[in-house]
């Protein structure tokens, strides 16, 4: 991993909070329907909610009932990774739709690349694991592409490119480091779904291999009959 200070891990990872994504995200699909077709809004949200989906379940499953992958240390897609990898291309896509292909293809490649730097951000400070932030990744460029394919020959009818940069980029910087209490709600609604009075951990559910509620393990079971054995001698 590239060796940074924290403080700008920091500064990378909340590029991809919620508290910052989603405004854009809304905004997007605002500038969409203004300056193309309610359609085109709707696709983009549909899309962006697929992948929001694909994140809660994930996330629901292991904090609910334990359900991930311990050979991958996977416990659910990463938000955070698939937020910017979604968000960003797109948005460097309708500011510069005015232009030639190439650099449209550039501004995706870059959005793209802001949401792998997010990604990395969130193995570095130990918030997931590798396989967490490249699926989050995965997620993301999926939702993105797909809009981009589907908007790729749109004109703009009533739309300047000035004003949607400018607004896009102030509102970056406005809801930069603000924080939404996300993985609260999801763990609330997990609870509340599963009916358990604690979510699962990841180091009590990498410690627990494949070993059946009110079993002993393997290790112990051998122990004792050893311990019984040695008695009878």
């Amino acid at each position: 991993m590239p060796e940074l200070p924290d403080y700008l891990w920091y500064s990378i990872t909340s590029l991809g909070g919620a508290g910052m994504t989603l405004p854009l995200a809304f905004a997007i699909a605002l500038w969409l329907a203004v300056g193309y077709t309610w359609r085109m809004a709707a696709g983009w949200l549909v899309l962006l909610g697929a992948a929001i989906g694909v994140v809660t379940v994930t996330k629901l499953a292991f904090l609910g009932w334990g359900v991930g992958v311990r050979e991958l240390d996977f416990t659910g897609v990463s938000g955070h990774a698939m937020l910017s990898t979604a968000v960003y291309p797109v948005a460097l896509f309708l500011m510069l739709l005015w232009t030639r292909p190439p650099a449209r293809v550039l501004g995706v490649l870059l959005g793209l690349a802001a949401g792998m730097a997010v990604g990395v951000s969130r193995v570095v400070l130990s918030a997931h694991s590798p396989s967490e932030a490249i699926t989050g990744c995965l997620v993301g460029a999926v939702a993105a592409l797909l809009f981009v394919r589907m908007a790729w020959k749109a004109q703009p009818e009533r739309l300047s490119a000035v004003p949607v940069a400018v607004s896009l980029v102030v509102l970056a910087v406005l809801m930069h480091g603000v924080h939404v209490p996300t993985q609260r709600w999801v763990t609330h609604i997990a609870l509340k779904v599963s009916g358990h009075d604690r979510p699962f951990i990841r180091a009590k559910w990498k410690a627990v291999r494949d070993v059946q509620p009110g079993a002993a393990p393997v290790s112990q079971t051998r122990d004792t009959l050893a311990l019984i054995s040695s008695s009878h001698v």
